[in-house]
């Protein structure tokens, strides 16, 4: 007897389900739009540039969670060379008001559970 039919199925369904998540993706949910945040209308510009911010917000709320718990020190000194109080709640949430309609979108949209929320409260939030 030959076992060159049941090697050639075996072959196959490995194939088959190694190539699956392949053609899933090729052929399933079309992208998903970036969302629309609200950004402050009363405020001329951010800590740093919106580029910037886009891309390293996490990182920089990170430097300055370090410099304050750790060093003790509360003043940031931003690119343009205006100093701001290193604070997530009294600088960043001070032009953007509604943590739903800004930071929430953007995280939801991206998949990540910041834990900033683990220790702020949200200036908004009633407890």
């Amino acid at each position: 007897m030959s076992d060159k039919p049941k090697i050639v199925a075996g072959l196959t369904l490995f194939l088959a389900l190694v190539a699956f998540p392949v053609w899933y993706t090729l052929g399933g949910e079309s992208e998903v739009a970036a969302p629309e945040l609200e950004y402050p209308s009363d405020a001329d510009v951010c800590v740093e540039d919106t580029e910037y911010m886009t891309a390293n917000h996490m990182d920089l709320l990170n430097q300055w969670r370090n410099a304050v718990v750790r060093e003790g020190r509360r003043e940031y000194v931003a690119a343009s060379g205006e100093r701001y109080v290193m604070s997530l709640t009294g600088t960043c949430l001070d032009c953007h008001t509604s943590r739903d309609e800004f930071c929430t979108r953007c995280h939801d949209y991206a998949n990540v559970e910041p834990k900033c929320w683990d220790c702020h409260v949200d200036p908004g939030e009633t407890e």
